[in-house]
């Protein structure tokens, strides 16, 4: 994974004089890439998720870090040397450091898999532009739904942000801002229950949790923000995880396995953040070197 904890990592492990490679399926960066305003990172006021995650990355490259645009296809991480089988090609290593991060949860609406990308988003960023002046939904209500539906009030003529409860999870200054922006009307105590168009989705159904009346919302598209899950699917089995599904770590962030370590959101951490991920890939990578070194590897 090639967000910020697996190019934290990569830092680390280079600058140790360690042979490295990080394995990335998309964009440097991961989930930051695709956020709007990052705030809460130290050394920038503000700064967008792809210009930080684009100085991050220039990092790797000025280090020498070898980058492989591939997608991992399977683990096996049992045996002292670890194989990771990749669609293009495979790699091995005398540790792993597993930094995928987490991917975006979806509505699980009975149509919703066919209209991705056709209507249905789950990165208000990369496809905002998309939808100028036509009326969209946010569904969510932690800090990047929050965020979503102020990013789209720019280009957007209106936003429904659509919450099964009638409070935020979100900061309450990004609350208050969604409260006072004029094209953003606010779907409180209200599920999605029906997506419905032809080639591309025409409407949204909303049901209202305390009185069970639906609403049916006519619109052009509609972002999912309710959260990432843990990306574990090509993890090697013998990998444990916590009851939520992720992978468990220590505070050295070495899992259960000899030589394998994991960092950032992948991680059994009470914080999701940017600064976390980075610690963690910088501890994770540390303590790989200094497995290979005490045992001679």
């Amino acid at each position: 994974g090639g967000g910020p904890g697996g190019m934290t990592a990569a830092i680390y492990a280079k600058r140790a004089g360690m042979d490295v490679i990080m394995i990335e399926k998309g964009l440097p960066g991961g989930a930051v890439a695709t956020t709007y305003e990052v705030a809460n990172y130290p050394g920038f006021i503000t700064i967008s998720g792809m210009d930080l995650s684009v100085k991050m990355f220039e990092q790797v490259q000025a280090l020498g870090v070898e980058v492989a645009f591939d997608e991992v296809k399977s683990t096996n991480l049992t045996e002292k040397i670890k194989t990771v089988t990749c669609f293009g090609e495979e790699y091995k290593g005398k540790t792993v450091l597993i930094t995928m991060g987490a991917a975006a949860r979806r509505l699980n609406l009975e149509n919703e898999r066919q209209y991705i990308g056709r209507g249905i988003s789950y990165c208000a960023t990369c496809d905002g532009a998309l939808f100028k002046e036509k009326t969209v939904a946010v569904v969510g209500g932690g800090n990047s739904a929050l965020e979503d539906a102020l990013y789209l009030s720019n280009l957007a003529k209106k936003v429904y942000l659509i919450h099964r409860r009638d409070e935020f999870r979100g900061e309450e200054i990004l609350a208050k801002q969604v409260r006072e922006t004029a094209n953003i009307e606010l779907v409180l105590n209200s599920v999605p229950v029906k997506l419905t168009g032809d080639t591309v989705v025409k409407s949204l159904d909303v049901q209202n949790k305390i009185t069970n009346e639906v609403r049916t919302l006519d619109l052009d598209g509609v972002f999912v923000a309710i959260g990432r899950g843990p990306d574990t699917e090509v993890v090697d089995k013998n990998v444990k995880l916590n009851e939520g599904g992720y992978i468990i770590g220590d505070e050295n962030m070495q899992t259960n396995l000899e030589g394998v370590y994991v960092a950032g959101d992948i991680r059994n951490t009470p914080l999701r953040q940017i600064v976390c991920a980075c610690s963690d890939g910088a501890i994770a990578a540390t303590k790989a070197f200094e497995y290979i070194k005490r045992n001679k590897l």
